[in-house]
């Protein structure tokens, strides 16, 4: 076709000239190779000049005027296939739309009646399905908008001219030098040559108009998002000033300064209003794990989850994009959903959509997180928004690795923050990237006693005992497939304790008896999952402010001796350790087997994890029995055997010498510390009897008995 109209726009003047002596036109086709040459040079020259003309038609046998026509002819046509293809890509959104408008439609008249206009319903079931459309059409406009944008967006960046494609309009990636040998399409599409082809949006367009559909349009857009994401993420890890400096009001922890930072990163806010704040921390750490086994956790949302319990209590997979490659999975990315929570029902968890992108550079991998609005993401009252963030994993010599993270985040609190934890939240401690290293160290060390191949001396006695007990010299803890099976049965319980424990739907109950709190939150649910007791469980937690550091309760909490005054599961009665598993460096860090004596009940059991890092501790355990202990230690899947953990979190108040106002008083906080304390009831095994606000007032008064117990055990009534 390009030929032969080429042909005929280079004879136009003979053959006009031949029609009047009589004579018929001749036209004549180029040849594969003239075509093949014209096309290079078109994609490197869209307008030549007269000698250009001149040594290109020598070349491949042509004259010069019919270069310059084949050369009209050929702008014309790229020029048509652009506007063919912002009218697809329009015309297919405006179908989506019209169809969803004519099937309201429909729906509309098949409810209306012929006298009224309406159902014949009740006026309150009227103005109920009167305020559900206007919602779902405040949600349709939403949805029209955020594709519109989208659409506006992507379309204007695949029509820029050719000079600012050779200006680099995708951002290169640090160290290009490593991004450009990875060979998979998206680096092809964000940091390698095609990044620098002025025709890229016409060979991209070739594919027909399914790539203009909105998947291919989201497709395009997070690459291009989680580009300009790493390559920020790279500038913020690899340099301190001038983006950071060190806090003389947070111990010398490094903060961001904004001003510097948006000099060179321009941002537009995402929220508006008086609540909204910006948090940024960075931090450094070793940790006990190799680069590649980290990354791999990073990037299965499972493993997340088991790598941070006690910061992420739900995490998915929402579509992966680009799997990367074998080992170190380079060029991966992959839209995710997680959901972080402080340890407290009186902290509301935050929910990220957010792309993770994997990319190796010099000095090792970074993993980046970018919030990002998909089409089918659905809005939150949680509003928060991540910045790029995430951690630069450096290999060492001796198997660990140097982890340097950054977080950053937007954060519009709708829900005014609790007074109890607005200096721990504000300034960036509980979110921040110190609280994810400190709780990746503590889980490697946790990983690194799973894989021992020989028993600690301090940890074999208890096995012995644990064996006397049960009467079968095979139960053995101090073997390692027993250990093992323990701590796998010990993480299960603390993960199950921290999804519990966010509560954004509970009750609110005031504290019976005890002044200067803010009530227990009441959660009420119907478990019919493996590993938890079928039935209905009520769930209470609460968090009070003691005038204590905060190592000071965990010891409190770890001493045997001081177990009757708090568990109510020992009936007040003494209780000591019949197995010790060891899982970190700190004494406190470990998996106990407690038994309790109470002459009634032989075979109860208390299985116990605890654990402590300089952002807080945590005591979770849960009742069970000689014959449950004695399954999992036999090699029987412990994510059957039922379990349903309490306990209590400490953390430090974040803020040393303040005042804090309860109930119109001023209580001095000096090195103080916040407890929560959360119980797990079973109210119903047949789960057919809901459990009513008197189980509610139950455990609401089983919480107040035993924060008082604690209070006066600690000496801290007043």
């Amino acid at each position: 076709m390009d030929s032969s109209m080429a042909s005929a726009g280079g004879s136009a003047d003979e053959g006009s000239q031949s029609h009047n002596n009589g004579r018929k036109t001749s036209y004549k086709r180029l040849s594969s190779s003239q075509t093949s040459r014209l096309e290079r040079f078109i994609k490197d020259c869209p307008h030549p000049d007269e000698a250009q003309r001149r040594q290109l038609a020598a070349e491949i046998g042509l004259e010069p005027r019919q270069i310059k026509f084949w050369f009209q002819n050929k702008r014309t046509q790229i020029k048509n296939q652009h506007e063919r293809a912002d009218n697809t890509a329009l015309r297919v959104e405006n179908d989506r739309i019209h169809t969803e408008n004519v099937t309201m439609q429909e729906a509309l008249k098949s409810m209306l009646c012929p006298s009224c206009g309406g159902p014949p319903c009740l006026e309150g079931d009227r103005e109920h399905a009167i305020h559900n459309m206007r919602l779902e059409n405040m949600h349709l406009k939403e949805e029209h908008e955020k594709v519109s944008r989208l659409l506006s967006r992507y379309l204007e960046s695949q029509m820029l001219p050719p000079d600012q494609f050779q200006q680099g309009f995708f951002p290169i990636i640090g160290s290009s030098s490593n991004a450009a040998g990875l060979g998979n399409p998206l680096n092809q599409v964000i940091g390698g040559s095609s990044s620098h082809d002025p025709n890229l949006a016409l060979h991209m367009m070739d594919g027909g108009h399914n790539l203009f559909a909105s998947e291919g349009i989201e497709k395009n857009l997070m690459a291009k998002v989680a580009a300009t994401a790493m390559d920020e993420l790279v500038r913020l890890v690899r340099i301190n000033e001038p983006f950071w400096i060190k806090s003389s009001s947070q111990d010398g922890k490094l903060c961001l300064l904004l001003e510097n930072y948006q000099k060179m990163f321009l941002k537009t806010k995402h929220f508006k209003g008086p609540n909204v704040r910006i948090e940024a921390t960075k931090e450094s750490g070793i940790v006990n794990i190799n680069s590649l086994q980290l990354v791999d956790m990073f990037l299965d949302s499972d493993k997340w989850v088991n790598l941070f319990p006690t910061i992420v209590s739900k995490a998915e997979t929402l579509k992966v994009i680009e799997r990367g490659l074998p080992g170190n999975r380079s060029g991966a990315l992959q839209l995710m959903f997680q959901q972080m929570h402080v340890l407290s029902p009186f902290v509301q968890p935050r929910e990220f959509q957010f792309l993770r992108f994997c990319q190796q550079i010099e000095e090792g991998l970074v993993i980046a997180d970018v919030s990002f609005d998909s089409f089918q993401q659905k809005p939150s009252i949680f509003q928060s928004w991540k910045h790029p963030s995430g951690c630069l994993i450096q290999e060492l010599p001796n198997g660990c690795s140097m982890v340097t993270w950054v977080e950053h985040m937007e954060v519009d609190d709708k829900i005014q923050t609790h007074p109890l934890y607005k200096d721990i939240i504000v300034k960036g401690v509980a979110y921040g990237a110190e609280r994810w290293i400190m709780e990746l160290q503590r889980i490697c060390e946790r990983f690194a006693a799973f894989y021992v191949e020989k028993i600690p001396d301090h940890d074999a006695a208890g096995g012995q005992t644990f064996s006397y007990l049960t009467q079968n010299p095979n139960t053995l803890i101090n073997s390692l497939e027993g250990r093992r099976s323990i701590m796998n049965f010990s993480h299960r319980m603390l993960k199950i304790f921290c999804e519990s424990i966010t509560m954004a739907d509970g009750l609110d109950f005031p504290l019976c008896d005890l002044a200067n709190t803010s009530g227990v939150r009441v959660s009420i649910r119907e478990s019919k999952i493996n590993g938890q007791p079928s039935g209905m469980i009520v769930a209470a937690a609460t968090s009070i402010w003691l005038p204590l550091h905060y190592m000071k309760v965990f010891e409190f909490f770890l001493d045997d001796k001081n177990r009757a005054q708090w568990d109510v599961l020992t009936c007040g009665n003494q209780a000591h350790k019949v197995a010790h598993i060891s899982n970190g460096i700190h004494p406190g860090n470990c998996v106990s087997v407690i038994r309790p004596f109470i002459p009634s009940e032989n075979n109860a059991l208390i299985l116990q994890e605890s654990f402590t890092t300089p952002m807080g501790s945590y005591v979770i355990y849960a009742p069970t029995d000689v014959a449950t202990m004695t399954a999992a230690i036999m090699g029987e899947n412990s994510s059957m055997l039922p379990v349903l953990p309490s306990g209590f979190v400490i953390c430090p108040d974040g803020e040393p010498n303040s005042a804090m106002a309860f109930d119109g008083a001023d209580t001095e906080r000096l090195g103080g510390s916040l407890l929560t304390v959360a119980f797990q009831i079973l109210a119903s095994a047949d789960g057919r009897n809901m459990p009513n606000r008197k189980a509610g007032a139950a455990v609401n008064s089983l919480l107040t008995s035993t924060i008082l117990r604690v209070r006066d055990a600690l000496n801290c009534n007043n």
